[in-house]
């Protein structure tokens, strides 16, 4: 097992090191050469415009440059992947100002997509029109607002506008019935967890939430063992945990070993793996943001099986 994990962390390197981005290199570096959280930092800080919010395709399926929600929550991940909670940070900073400037929020959700896309290749799926972008839709606003909780002041206008906007995200999920998209659970957890590591515990239930979560978890999961022989896009484990410490863990253990062998059975001719989707228009850029997907994905893969032991 060894020699077969010290080859699996030499094919993937190699790749990372011939075709990713300085922002997922520093993280592989991170999370495997000893690197720092400040090189993680400084190559995100890149994607950061003068708003503090991100853009420029740090989402690999957008290149919108200016700021949007979505590819400051995608920041947001970064930051959260390598457990670097300093507020007093350019970079966190910087999106807790965007947080507070009203930009992109229609008084009660963070937009997940924004007109500007449209000018700029993406996928199908972040094209953006007039009379659905204030659509109710809590990805990535419940997560966004589960930072803010986190990194700002709790004496801050900030904060009381995140702890309004968490409460009423909460009373959104658990008024409906099974949640059905990935995605917006996925948002949820993070909330839950941020609450956890910043020990708030006034704001919403987070027994109730948790509850709520640990079911949609269980039934999101694709459990068809046909799925777990292709690299096909369903829900895995590692949307919602990447390591058996987290409480959602507990009851989907199987399957969360099931994709460590999915991960090692899957590694392409390349020495990485496929990306499970793409886009129906600009085929060209297509094939650029396949290739930083690539990496994303690389580093995503590689940690879990970091975490599980399989490394």
């Amino acid at each position: 097992m060894f020699s077969h994990s010290r080859k699996l962390k030499t094919e993937v390197g190699n790749w990372i090191y011939r075709n990713a981005r300085s922002i997922d290199l520093s993280r592989w570096s991170f999370h495997f050469e000893h690197g720092c959280p400040e090189a993680v930092l400084n190559a995100l800080s890149k994607y950061q415009n003068g708003d503090g919010g991100f853009g420029h395709a740090l989402e690999a399926d957008s290149w919108n440059p200016n700021s949007s929600p979505i590819q400051t929550w995608q920041a947001t991940e970064i930051i959260h992947e390598i457990g670097y909670y300093d507020p007093d940070t350019p970079v966190t900073a910087g999106i807790l100002k965007y947080l507070d400037s009203g930009a992109d929020f229609n008084g009660k959700i963070w937009r997940c997509l924004v007109l500007s896309n449209n000018d700029y290749p993406h996928a199908s799926w972040w094209q953006a029109e007039p009379d659905t972008i204030d659509q109710c839709t809590y990805n990535p606003t419940a997560a966004l607002a589960g930072f803010g909780l986190l990194m700002a002041d709790h004496n801050s206008e900030l904060y009381e506008k995140c702890s309004q906007i968490a409460r009423e995200a909460f009373d959104h999920y658990m008024q409906r019935g099974p949640e059905n998209d990935m995605h917006t659970v996925r948002c949820y957890v993070r909330l839950y967890e941020y609450c956890e590591l910043s020990d708030t515990h006034d704001v919403i239930d987070l027994c109730k939430l948790r509850e709520k979560l640990d079911e949609d978890i269980k039934n999101q999961i694709d459990r068809d063992a046909k799925l777990w022989d292709t690299n096909g896009y369903f829900s895995r484990p590692s949307v919602f945990f990447n390591t058996p410490g987290s409480v959602f863990c507990e009851q989907n253990k199987d399957t969360a070993e099931l994709e460590c062998d999915l991960i090692i059975k899957t590694q392409n001719a390349e020495g990485v793996w496929d990306v499970p989707w793409n886009w129906t228009d600009y085929p060209n850029e297509w094939i650029i943001s396949e290739n930083w997907w690539k990496a994303d994905i690389a580093v995503k893969n590689m940690l879990y099986l970091k975490n599980f032991g399989r490394l």
